[in-house]
């Protein structure tokens, strides 16, 4: 059975008794972050400088340049191999800041990165990718010991690097409790993972591997959608014809938000007093948050209906119809841009088409 990647994001708590031990336990994953983030913009510069060096056309005639190990090459230019340079650069300079599983993982994920990228550096289409001292940082299932369900606490626990952590999924109403019972079980695969640091919190963005739906769709069916302005999704199988939601339907909701948002952000500056900007704008990040939800809710509904329709029909691909077209119009009329969320569904039938096992072409 073929299988994919599936990113969840599950919000995790320090599992220690005293508030000195928590603050304690989380001033250390803040240090592996900054760690992180250094690491991170000192690799992709090495990697970048290694890549272009044979473009350096100012350096003298005499430089050789042959960018491999010494050992495969007597031309080789270095004592390692390319991936072990950037990890020994790294390794030696935070040596005992963090564990060497999480800088390693970061290498690894860096390379591949900067594979995928590295045309269009050298054609200079793109910037070298600058960390954020936020980002997420990877680590391996190494370094996670046996994850297990605590009836008493209600979640999963597990330690990371030796730090008791363990999950608070609240009312979920997502697949996330499954997938961790899966994983518990033996039934699905969690890949290497990051953990996210925002705001006093600790989220875990896990990867798990799940097999491919097995819905018996064929690829001589043929689906065609149409994203357009009048109707988010119309799609026809033969003599088969469906159109899900209705523009009125859309942004009748997100238009309603939008205006509650505009009105809250007229009467900011007549609120209470007492923490500053965050606490004037509390009930605008309040309707901001609102609508994001509701977008990210109709898109998926609409995605959904879609799928479900070609797997009811076992049309095992799906060809969005002028999609360049509409793509253009969105670009080209502000209100559609910002209203409509063309990129948002797309991405969504895409991600929900591959897991179905339907191949989507535009």
């Amino acid at each position: 059975m073929e299988t994919m990647k599936l990113t969840r994001k599950i919000q995790l708590l320090i599992d220690l008794p005293t508030p000195e031990e928590r603050k304690k336990a989380l001033d250390t994953l803040y240090r592996w972050q900054n760690r992180c983030f250094r690491a991170g913009n000192l690799i992709v510069s090495h990697l970048y400088v290694q890549e272009m060096i044979k473009e350096f056309l100012y350096l003298s005639e005499g430089v050789r340049y042959k960018l491999v190990d010494q050992k495969k090459d007597d031309l080789g230019t270095l004592n390692r191999s390319r991936i072990n340079t950037t990890y020994r650069l790294v390794s030696d300079r935070f040596k005992g800041e963090l564990p060497t599983n999480i800088l390693s993982s970061l290498n690894m994920v860096l390379h591949s990165t900067f594979k995928k990228e590295r045309d269009s550096y050298w054609k200079g289409e793109r910037s070298l990718t600058n960390f954020r001292r936020d980002m997420p940082f990877p680590f391996s299932m190494e370094g996670v010991s046996k994850i297990s369900y605590n009836a008493e606490k209600k979640a999963f626990c597990f330690k990371l690097f030796g730090l008791p952590l363990k999950t608070y999924l609240g009312k979920d109403f997502t697949d996330k409790r499954k997938l961790l019972e899966q994983a518990v079980e033996g039934k699905t695969s969690i890949y290497t993972s990051h953990l996210q640091l925002k705001d006093g919190k600790v989220f875990w963005l896990a990867v798990f591997g799940i097999e491919k739906e097995n819905n018996n769709v064929k690829p001589e069916v043929i689906a065609e959608a149409s994203l357009s302005l009048e109707y988010p999704i119309t799609v026809k199988v033969g003599r088969n014809r469906k159109t899900i939601g209705t523009q009125e339907e859309f942004l009748y909701r997100r238009l309603a938000i939008q205006a509650a948002r505009k009105r809250a952000q007229s009467g900011a500056k007549y609120t209470r007093p007492g923490k500053g900007r965050k606490r004037k704008l509390k009930a605008v990040k309040k309707f901001e948050r609102k609508e994001r939800d509701y977008v990210r809710y109709r898109m998926h509904v609409y995605s959904r209906e879609l799928i479900d329709f070609c797997v009811h029909h076992q049309a095992g691909t799906l060809l969005l119809l002028e999609q360049k077209e509409k793509e253009g119009i969105a670009k080209g009329k502000a209100f559609v841009l910002r209203n409509w969320g063309y990129y948002g569904l797309l991405e969504k039938i895409q991600y929900k088409a591959k897991k179905a096992g339907i191949e989507v072409l535009l």
